[in-house]
């Protein structure tokens, strides 16, 4: 069986633990890779590749639109990319966390209760950089983005199906379930079956399977964390086909590079934005933008700090390759 993970250059042994991600995953694709002993391979990435700019406009074309996670979405299509080299098809685990309560928002007192989607609520916590921030203050009065946010959360939780008797946590976790099976998933499996798509390489998601997701949407919260940690069901059923390592490890997300090299690009891509005639003049901040350059960088580069540089850029290449007009 062939095994394929993404890696970057010195993520390893440079890694810094942050709000989301207390450890790399390479040491843990090995031990799987052994106990299993499949033919795997590293896909390792440097800030080069992340920045090619044919790479990083194919990526978009793909999106189609400017919602991407910058180095998330550029090393997912890489990824594939280099599985399709060897491959056709290949499995994924999307919805994994969806269905059996991974995220780390799941099991936060305060996102659970925030009155918002959790997952907002949780960068809220955190003081991560949106790709809103960088707008002009005009502009953002006029999307009036709480107002939206509010009205979305209202519509979602109207839809979520009640149970008689069903109060309290289980009721609260049951309508977190419902937006994330009906919200946040749907933002991952479009971006999986966009990047795979655009290199002609099909992934299959078992985790979706509508008997598996109905079936767990259903049990009890308590039943969902038994054992105190996140994901208890799916931990528990497959304890005995995995390292014990991967069993006890923690929940952390899809891998993000932390090279400063590539903040540097993306600042320095930015600069160049910013003192140009632009596409995006129109919709920023240029002071904003200015004092969002001029922060010090640390020893390490974290993608919720680099959450607007990516966002300008890429909003800024799809108004020019898309030869958008605006009327604002």
């Amino acid at each position: 069986m062939r095994s394929f993970s993404v890696d970057f250059a010195g993520y390893s042994e440079n890694f810094q633990a942050d709000d989301m991600r207390d450890t790399p995953d390479t040491p843990y694709v090995h031990d799987v890779v052994r106990h299993v002993g499949s033919d795997h391979t590293d896909i390792v990435l440097d800030s080069a590749d992340l920045m090619d700019p044919a790479v990083r406009a194919a990526v978009l074309r793909a999106r189609d639109l400017p919602l991407g996670i910058g180095d998330m979405d550029t090393s997912l299509y890489l990824l594939f990319k280099a599985i399709r080299g060897h491959s056709t098809v290949a499995l994924s685990g999307e919805s994994a966390d969806e269905v059996f309560g991974g995220y780390r928002w799941f099991h936060d007192p305060e996102a659970v209760n925030s009155g918002t989607f959790p997952w907002l609520a949780m960068r809220g916590q955190a003081g991560l950089s949106t790709r809103g921030e960088f707008l002009n203050e005009e502009l953002l009065r006029k999307l009036d983005i709480p107002a939206y946010r509010a009205d979305s959360y209202q519509r979602a939780l109207a839809e979520v199906p009640r149970v008689p008797g069903e109060t309290g946590l289980q009721q609260r976790m049951r309508e977190i379930s419902y937006l994330h099976l009906t919200r946040f998933v749907q933002i991952l499996l479009d971006r999986k079956d966009r990047m795979s798509m655009a290199v002609g390489l099909e992934v299959r998601v078992p985790f979706c399977d509508h008997r598996l997701v109905e079936y767990v949407f259903n049990a009890p919260w308590a039943m969902k964390t038994f054992d105190g940690h996140e994901k208890s069901l799916l931990r528990a059923a497959t304890a005995d086909v995995l390292p014990r390592s991967v069993v006890e490890r923690r929940k952390v997300p899809y891998p993000s590079t932390q090279d400063p090299a590539y903040e540097r690009a993306l600042r320095a891509e930015v600069t160049r934005v910013l003192a140009g005639d632009s596409a995006i003049g129109c919709l920023v901040d240029a002071d904003k933008v200015r004092t969002m350059l001029d922060q010090p960088m640390g020893a390490v580069s974290l993608q919720g700090a680099r959450t607007s540089l990516e966002g300008i850029l890429q909003i800024n290449a799809w108004l020019g390759d898309y030869d958008v007009r605006l009327a604002i």
